[in-house]
């Protein structure tokens, strides 16, 4: 499973309503540190596939949401489950990295066989 683009118009449906919990990439094209983050994000989308799911939000293209989530500083991963944020983390990280700091175990468990 691939990232989907999040904007304003799809925030509410795509994030806010979502059955699954969703992982957030803030980022921006010119942001170097972004395009280091992007293949281990697209590594825990494929990975967490039917357990998480996995958005980008284009902070030049959606300031709003930029603001919602005070992301100062990019790349900013937040993770949002049932409407709210329950874990964030700020810069490049190596994907084990990322997936301890987000808690992703925790909040997208392994589903039982």
């Amino acid at each position: 499973m691939t990232a989907i683009e999040i904007t304003k118009d799809n925030f509410q449906s795509e994030v806010l309503d979502s059955e699954l919990p969703v992982l957030l990439d803030l980022w921006a094209a010119w942001c170097g540190p972004c395009r280091l983050v992007a293949p281990v994000v697209e590594e825990i989308a494929a990975e967490y596939a039917g357990r998480l799911k996995v958005g980008k939000i284009d902070v030049d293209d959606q300031p709003e949401l930029q603001e919602t989530f005070q992301a100062l500083s990019i790349p900013t991963l937040v993770l949002v489950k049932d409407g709210k944020v329950v874990a964030k983390a700020v810069g490049a990280r190596p994907k084990a990295a990322l997936a301890a700091a987000l808690e992703l175990e925790e909040h997208a468990p392994a589903v039982a066989a």
